[in-house]
């Protein structure tokens, strides 16, 4: 009897019945949000001077470090800080949707 008992628990063990309905929801993320964003990025970076945009994507995207981009350009490491930093002000304006440039002085 004690067999039988025990044998039956066990095999009941591996019969779980599972409904759909009481799995739990995975969660998918959307990426319309993704690519909108890249998009707004994109549009941002075409908006830079060409030599703040080589710069800024020689360094956030090839990943090279300033002396790397120097000899690459053939420009000074300290133009290229300049360049980056520059050209990283101007995307954090696009992106945030200020307007660029100085602003203006009342005159009176």
């Amino acid at each position: 009897m004690h067999n039988v008992f025990v044998n039956q628990v066990r095999s009941r063990r591996y019969e779980v019945e599972v409904r759909v309905e009481d799995l739990p929801q995975v969660a998918v993320r959307g990426t319309q949000g993704q690519n909108l964003e890249l998009a707004d990025v994109d549009r941002a970076l075409r908006t830079l001077p060409a030599e703040q945009r080589e710069v800024v994507l020689l360094v956030s995207i090839e990943e090279l470090t300033y002396e790397e981009v120097s000899r690459a350009l053939d420009i000074p490491i300290g133009t290229v800080m300049s360049r980056l930093s520059r050209g990283r002000e101007r995307l954090r304006q696009a992106m945030s949707g200020a307007q660029s440039g100085v602003p203006l002085k009342v005159v009176k």
